[in-house]
């Protein structure tokens, strides 16, 4: 069966490009009309973040992108095996370089920063491609053969797969030896596993394993993120990210978290339709009498400028 699915992959992997962002579209025009459950999940996550900011017509027209989107990149993924240096050069631009290099040439290693925003397993193909190959933060599937199918087109560019739980020693040594890290931080955390942290205005269960992470190793933080730009993609590689060090390790932690959050958020108000929509971001809620603070009952954090 893998091999099946690797045959599927090189049959679809090699359609014209422009085909195979033709045939994403209108499956994804289909999907937004019989997929009730995500299409709902996504009405409702715009309307709780951008409320009166945007019209229902608006909100509408991001959600259908939405599912678009990411049927498109599902086309796209197929492609990622077979993606040379020079394919990736034709199909995507850089911005923001140098802020990698620097943050490398301290010699900590970088904490690579994105979120499921844009086609972001392609954004690390590319990463790999271009010589910054990473250890990649991932859950692991729960059906084996579709696990055995994504590793395999995930680490075909380089990169290696390291599952979350217990990620920090190994995510440790990659650091110290002055390697990349690339962590996914925009989804809900268990409320053990984080920090309420404000997200669109709301309080959300953000994980503080990054900021742990950041913390313990002294690494600098670089935001990268990818959006679609025509036919081709934009890879976005931010300034570092300004962590607080003040030595009280619980408080530097939800306060790093917070910033993280801000950093997502911004780059989601700028393109909404790349963003990951069909996920119940706010589904971990404050207990009853504790809305509005963060775990262990502290205030949740605001994630503007000037947190400390």
């Amino acid at each position: 069966m893998l091999f099946f699915l690797k045959a599927l992959s090189f049959v679809f992997g090699h359609i014209p490009y422009r085909a195979a962002v033709f045939l994403g579209g209108a499956l994804g025009t289909i999907a937004f009309r019989v997929l009730g459950k995500h299409r709902e999940i996504a009405h409702k996550n715009l309307e709780r973040a951008l409320g009166p900011a945007l019209s229902a017509k608006e909100k509408e027209r991001i959600a259908r992108g939405v599912f678009r989107h990411l049927a498109i990149m599902l086309f796209e993924f197929t492609r990622l095996p077979w993606l040379s240096r020079g394919r990736m050069e034709g199909l995507v631009k850089w911005s923001g370089l140098e802020n990698m290099d620097r943050a490398l040439a301290r010699g900590r290693g970088v904490i690579i920063l994105t979120a499921h925003f844009g086609n972001w397993e392609l954004l690390g193909a590319c990463l790999g491609l271009a010589g910054y190959r990473s250890e990649v933060v991932v859950r692991k599937l729960d059906n084996e053969l579709f696990e055995r199918f994504v590793t395999w087109v995930r680490t075909r560019s380089g990169n290696n797969m390291i599952y979350k739980k217990a990620a920090m020693r190994r995510l440790l040594k990659s650091l110290s030896a002055n390697s990349a890290v690339t962590i996914l931080i925009d989804q809900n955390a268990k409320r053990r596993e984080g920090f309420f942290v404000d997200f669109f205005g709301l309080p959300a269960c953000s994980n503080k394993g990054p900021a742990l992470l950041a913390l313990a190793s002294g690494a600098p933080v670089v935001p990268v993120f990818i959006r679609r730009q025509g036919l081709g993609h934009l890879i976005e590689v931010q300034q570092e990210v300004e962590v607080a060090d003040t030595g009280d390790r619980e408080k530097d932690a939800a306060v790093n978290t917070a910033r993280f959050a801000k950093v997502v958020e911004e780059m989601v108000r700028r393109h909404p339709e790349e963003w990951f929509w069909v996920h119940n971001r706010w589904k971990t809620r404050p207990v009853p009498g504790d809305a509005g603070k963060g775990r262990g009952g502290k205030p949740a954090l605001k994630n503007g400028p000037g947190q400390d």
